[in-house]
């Protein structure tokens, strides 16, 4: 079973014993649905994901959810035990410091990793708080589930503690995004290599479809890296021109929110803005 040791970190949730557990009335779905949902519980099982489970307190359904290009993705509502859950205040690094902390290097390499918050397994004690309905039985999850109200926290503070000799020198990580720098290209190797030792250490994986080594340009969290610096994504602002003109509060809100992505490259954004930001005072 992959996964990174219990030992170094495990997904604790810290439910409330004061809250009342909610067992979620079961929901119906149609047969193709329901095949794609018996489809990933076997996978899920297979890879010992997760485990049947007895007489649970807390209790979702699943949300299957149609992938952009084909097939389903399945979620679980954990809408109800996350209510239950404190907020984790461990802080995630802000994006603009990232981003800007890796323009102007000479070669690049953009990682993700391999169902990131699955390999991180749940604490033992919790395992059942993740429990889900299917057609077919009840089962929880042995790994960190996407979903959980503080899944990204735990990620970040994984990724501190296993990265810190290199964070903010040769690489830069945001939750399950990571990038390793180098100013000059034949410092790269070694870059790569001292990455790669930290995450054999922890068997930590990373998916290869989505990994791009030793490049001079690449996009890292919205933005378009390379040595000549920070450039604007050129799908959110195809996104902004692919847009029709605002007629309502939420069209308003999409397009101040696409906006945002790109204010560092607009000159007195927020004059510019002032119009939509009018528009939408006092529609709450």
């Amino acid at each position: 079973m992959p996964g990174i040791s219990p030992d170094v970190i495990s997904h604790r949730l810290s439910v409330n014993p004061a809250v009342r557990p909610v067992r979620q009335k079961r929901r119906a779905y149609d047969p193709e649905r329901y095949e794609a949902m018996k489809a990933e519980v076997d996978r899920l099982s297979s890879i010992r994901f997760i485990r049947e489970v007895d007489y649970p307190t807390w209790l979702a359904n699943v949300v299957m959810v149609r992938k952009p290009r084909k097939g389903w993705r399945m979620c679980v509502d954990y809408t109800n035990l996350n209510r239950a859950c404190p907020k984790d205040s461990f802080p995630l690094p802000r994006i603009d410091q990232l981003v800007d902390a890796t323009a102007g290097h000479a070669l690049l390499s953009f990682m993700d990793a391999y169902s990131g918050y699955n390999q991180i397994f749940m604490h033992p004690e919790d395992q059942a708080h993740t429990s889900f309905i299917t057609d077919r039985g009840l089962y929880c999850y042995k790994v960190m589930p996407f979903g959980l109200k503080n899944a990204g926290a735990t990620y970040q503070r994984l990724v501190n503690h296993l990265f810190a000799p290199l964070i903010g020198h040769t690489m830069e990580v945001y939750v399950d995004d990571m990038l390793v720098k180098s100013r000059t290209a034949d410092q790269h190797i070694p870059n790569l290599s001292a990455m790669f030792t930290i995450l054999k250490q922890y068997k930590m994986r990373l998916n290869p479809t989505k990994c791009a080594f030793g490049v001079a340009s690449g996009k890292f969290l919205g933005f378009m890296i390379s040595q000549r610096g920070i450039e604007a994504n050129p799908e959110k602002i195809q996104a902004i021109l692919d847009m029709t003109i605002p007629k309502t509060v939420k069209d308003i809100q999409s397009l101040t929110g696409r906006v945002a992505a790109l204010t560092r490259f607009i000159s007195r954004a927020t004059d510019r803005c002032a119009p939509f930001f009018k528009a939408l005072k006092g529609t709450k």
